[in-house]
C-alpha cells in the first residue's frame, strides 16, 4: 500500500516522507506509478489511501502534487472528513446555485477543497489572497487533472464567484477573479520607471510631460507616448551618449540615434516599418517644451533646447502615409469580390450546425442518424453517460462517418453562430471592433417620423472619435441584432448584466447587457476583439481548404469598415453623411477609406472636392443639415412600389423603365406574396392564350417573365421565414438617454 512504500522513505514525519518521495515536485506523477511498478500494489487502493491521507490532513501536498492524481470524487469525501460546519452550509449553497449544473459546481466543491488541501487551512482562514494565489499557480502550472480546469486558465473562477455571494469574502472584494487578475491602468511614475532611465532630472522631465499630457489622452496613447519617449527616445540616447544631462543633442549623437530609429533589433536584421511616429513623437515633445516654458518658465525653460528632429526627416512622412492609403484600397479591391463567399460559408455553416445540434438532441447515445445526405453516430463513452445523469441537457458529441472526426455539436454550434453574428455585424454597420464589443441591449432604438414610419437604430457609443452617432438600421443588420437578442433571452430572462474588461484603457465597465457575451464554464464574459479576430481568422482557413482565392487571404474586422465605406459612397450616398455614419470627423478620412472602381465616380469625386476647397476652410467638418437628412429620408418613400421596395442606389433614377417584376433591384416585401401568386396565375393564363393562337413572340417574354416572378416569390419567402417575431428591443422612451 501507498503507506508501505513512505515507511521505507526517509524521515521522522509521515510529511517529511511525502516530501522525500518526489511525489511532491513541481513535475510529480501520480502515485499510480507505484503500481506499475510492484504489483503487489493496487492502483484504486493506492489513489483512494492517498485521498483519505489529504482529507484527514496526515500529508500536505503541493498543488502539482495533488493535480497529479486524477481523483474521480475529492469535494464530498474531504468535507465529511473535515466535520466544518462552515464548509457544510458552502457546499449546500453550491447545491442550491440556481445558474449552475451539475459540472459547474462539481468544478466548484473541488477548488474549494484543493485550496484547503494544499494550502492546509481551514474555509474560515480562505481570504481572497489564499484564492488569488491559487488561481495564478493552476495557470502556470497548467494542471488539468481532477477540476476540469483548462491548460493555461486561471482556476477558482466559479469558487470566487460562490465565496463572494455567500458574504464570506470581505464587503467591497470585486465580484469575479478576473477583475483581480487582469492589471489595471499604471501611473505615470510606473509608466516611466518600466524602462531603465539613468539621469533622475530627465527622469522627473519625463513624468511631469506625461502627467500634463494625461489631462487630454486615452490611456492607451499615453502608454504608447511614454513607450517612445522613454524607452525608444532618451534611453537609446543614454546608451549612445552617457551622461547626457539635458535635452540638447549633438548632431552626431542625432544621427546615429536616428539611424539605429529603422531598426527592432541590435543586430539590424528586422526593419521598423513607421519609425516616423516615434520622430512625430520626439518633436511634439520639444515643441510642447518651448510652448510650456511661456507660461510656467519656472517649471520648463531649463529643458527648452533646439529641436533635433528637422522638417526634412519627415519628408517623406507623406508619401509613405500616401502609399499606405493605397495598398489599403488595393486590399479592398482583392477582398470585395471574396466577401460573398465568406458570407455563404459563415451562413451556411451556422444552419449546418444548428441543423445538426437540434437533430442530435433528439437521437440516444450510440445511435445512427442522416442529416444533408451525411451520415451521423452519437458518442456513447462513459463520459456521456456521466454527463447525461449529471446534466438535464448534455453536451451532443457526434462522429462524421465521413471524415471519422467527432465534433462537439453545442461548442461548434455556438462558435459557428458568433462568427455568422460578427460577420454580419461588421458588414452592414461599419463599426470599429472595439464598437462591435461595446454594443449592448441599450444600443437598439425606435425613432418614429413625422409620417408615423418606425426606424430602428444602432447607437453606437463614444470610441476613437468620442463622439456618439447613430446608425439607421438596415433590414439585413436589424435581422442579425435581433438574432442575438433572441439567443440570449432565450431562456425567458433579460441579457444578463456583465462587467466588461477594456484592454486598451485597462478599466472594468459597469454591468450592461452586452450584445457580445457568452457563458464560459460559470463565467458570463463580453466576446474581446481578439476572439473576433480569431474567428474570422479561422473562417478564411477553412475557406481556403475547398477554394483557393482564399489561401493565405485573411479578413480583419476594419476590412469590413472599408469595405462598407466603399460600398455606400460608390452606390451614391453623399461623402459627408457616408463620414457621419463611420464617425469620421474628416472627410479625408473617409476617402482614404474608399477604394474607387469606376473611373467617373473618381472624376465627380475629385470634382465635389476641388468645389468644397473653395467654399470653406481647411480642416472644417460640415454637418449634415435638416434639408439634407429630410433628403435622406424621402430616398426611402420614392423607392416604395407596389411589392415592395427599389433598391437602386441614392439619387439615381430607374434604368429599367419601372418593369420592376423584371428589375434585379426590386426587393418584395413578404406580405405581398399572395399579389405574386396572382400574377403568376396570370401570367399562365396569358402564356395558354398565347399558346393557343401561336403568338410565339409573346410566349418567350411571359416566360421570362414567369422565371423572375418565381424567383422573387422564393427571395421574398426565404425572408419571411428569417423575420423575427418578439425581438425584445427597448422603445426610445424606455430607454436612457
Amino acid at each position: 500500500m501507498l503507506f508501505g512504500h513512505l515507511a521505507t522513505l526517509p524521515g521522522e514525519t509521515w510529511q517529511e516522507r511525502w516530501e522525500a518521495s518526489g511525489f511532491n515536485d513541481e513535475n510529480a506523477v501520480s502515485v499510480n506509478v507505484l503500481a506499475r511498478a510492484e504489483v503487489r500494489y493496487d492502483s484504486p487502493n493506492l489513489v483512494s489511501a492517498l485521498r483519505w491521507a489529504f482529507g484527514v490532513r496526515v500529508v500536505q501536498p503541493s498543488l502539482s502534487g495533488f493535480r497529479a492524481n486524477k481523483f474521480m470524487d475529492y469535494p464530498e469525501p474531504f468535507r465529511r472528513l473535515q466535520r466544518d460546519p462552515q464548509l457544510d452550509e458552502l457546499f449546500a449553497s453550491i447545491d442550491s446555485h440556481p445558474q449552475w449544473n451539475p459540472m459547474h459546481r462539481l468544478r466548484a466543491k473541488f477548488d474549494i477543497a484543493c485550496i484547503l488541501t494544499t494550502q492546509g487551512i481551514a474555509l474560515a482562514d480562505l481570504t481572497p489572497s489564499a484564492l488569488l494565489h491559487y488561481a495564478i499557480e493552476v495557470k502556470r502550472l497548467g494542471v488539468n487533472h481532477g477540476g476540469g480546469t483548462r491548460n493555461g486558465s486561471f482556476g477558482g473562477l466559479a469558487a470566487w464567484e460562490i465565496l463572494n455571494d455567500t458574504g464570506h469574502f470581505p464587503q467591497g472584494t470585486p465580484p469575479t477573479l478576473r477583475m483581480i487578475v487582469y492589471n489595471g491602468q499604471k501611473t505615470v511614475e510606473e509608466l516611466v520607471d518600466s524602462y531603465p532611465v539613468k539621469d533622475a532630472g530627465v527622469r522627473q522631465l519625463l513624468i511631469d510631460y506625461l502627467t500634463r499630457r494625461r489631462a487630454d489622452t486615452d490611456y492607451i496613447t499615453l502608454q504608447a507616448l511614454a513607450r517612445n519617449l522613454t524607452s525608444l527616445f532618451w534611453v537609446s540616447i543614454e546608451k549612445i551618449s552617457p551622461g547626457q544631462k539635458n535635452l540638447v543633442l549633438s548632431p552626431e549623437v542625432y544621427d546615429q540615434w536616428r539611424a539605429g530609429l529603422r531598426y527592432w533589433t541590435n543586430d539590424r536584421t528586422k526593419v521598423r516599418k513607421h519609425f516616423e511616429t516615434i520622430l512625430l513623437a520626439v518633436r511634439g515633445f520639444y515643441v510642447d517644451l518651448h510652448s510650456w516654458a511661456i507660461a510656467e518658465p519656472e517649471k520648463w525653460a531649463q529643458w527648452v533646447a533646439p529641436c533635433p528632429v528637422l522638417p526634412r526627416d519627415l519628408k517623406g512622412f507623406g508619401k509613405r502615409k500616401r502609399e499606405n492609403n493605397r495598398n489599403m484600397a488595393d486590399r479592398t479591391r482583392v477582398r470585395q469580390p471574396l466577401l460573398p463567399t465568406l458570407v455563404r460559408h459563415v451562413e451556411s455553416r451556422h444552419e449546418h450546425l444548428a441543423a445538426l445540434l437540434e437533430t442530435g438532441r433528439t437521437v440516444p447515445l450510440g445511435a445512427t442518424f442522416t442529416l444533408g445526405g451525411r451520415r451521423y453516430s452519437r458518442t456513447d463513452s462513459l463520459a456521456d453517460r456521466r454527463r447525461a445523469r449529471l446534466l438535464d441537457d448534455p453536451p451532443v458529441r457526434v462522429i462524421d462517418h465521413g471524415t471519422g472526426e467527432t465534433t462537439n455539436v453545442a461548442s461548434a454550434e455556438d462558435i459557428a453562430f458568433w462568427e455568422w453574428a460578427i460577420v454580419e455585424l461588421l458588414r452592414h454597420s461599419g463599426i470599429r471592433v472595439e464598437e462591435l464589443t461595446e454594443l449592448t441591449h441599450l444600443s437598439v432604438r425606435q425613432y418614429q417620423r413625422p409620417n408615423g414610419e418606425v426606424i430602428a437604430l444602432l447607437v453606437v457609443a463614444p470610441s476613437k472619435s468620442d463622439r456618439e452617432r447613430v446608425i439607421p438600421m438596415s433590414a439585413e443588420l436589424f435581422h442579425v441584432i435581433a438574432r442575438i437578442v433572441r439567443r440570449q433571452t432565450s431562456d425567458g430572462k433579460p441579457i444578463p448584466l456583465v462587467s466588461r474588461y477594456d484592454p486598451h484603457e485597462k478599466t472594468w465597465s459597469e454591468p450592461m447587457p452586452f450584445l457580445l457575451q457568452r457563458k464560459i464554464g460559470t463565467i458570463w464574459g463580453v466576446m474581446a476583439a481578439g476572439t473576433a479576430l480569431k474567428m474570422l481568422r479561422r473562417t478564411c482557413e477553412r475557406i481556403a481548404e475547398t477554394d483557393e482565392a482564399f489561401a493565405g487571404m485573411t479578413f480583419t474586422p476594419h476590412d469590413f469598415r472599408r469595405l462598407f465605406a466603399t460600398e455606400i459612397v460608390n452606390g451614391g450616398l453623399p461623402i459627408h453623411i457616408g463620414a457621419a455614419l463611420l464617425g469620421h470627423l474628416n472627410l479625408h478620412t473617409t476617402q482614404g477609406y474608399v477604394a474607387v472602381f469606376a473611373e467617373d465616380i473618381v472624376a465627380s469625386y475629385q470634382k465635389f472636392l476641388n468645389h468644397r476647397r473653395t467654399q470653406r476652410p481647411d480642416g472644417e467638418y460640415t454637418d449634415v443639415t435638416p434639408e439634407e437628412w429630410a433628403e435622406f429620408e424621402e430616398h426611402f418613400d420614392k423607392r416604395k412600389v407596389e411589392l415592395g421596395n427599389c433598391a437602386r442606389p441614392y439619387g439615381s433614377s430607374c434604368q429599367h423603365e419601372h418593369a420592376c417584376i423584371r428589375c434585379p433591384m426590386l426587393q418584395v416585401n413578404p406580405k405581398m406574396l399572395p399579389r405574386l401568386a396572382e400574377i403568376e396565375t396570370d401570367l399562365m393564363l396569358r402564356r395558354k392564350r398565347a399558346e393557343e393562337e401561336q403568338w410565339l413572340g409573346e410566349i418567350e417574354g411571359i416566360e421570362m417573365t414567369l422565371t423572375f416572378v418565381r424567383t422573387k416569390q422564393a427571395d421574398a419567402a426565404r425572408l419571411a421565414q428569417r423575420t423575427p417575431v418578439a425581438l425584445g428591443i427597448p422603445t426610445r422612451r424606455s430607454c436612457p438617454d
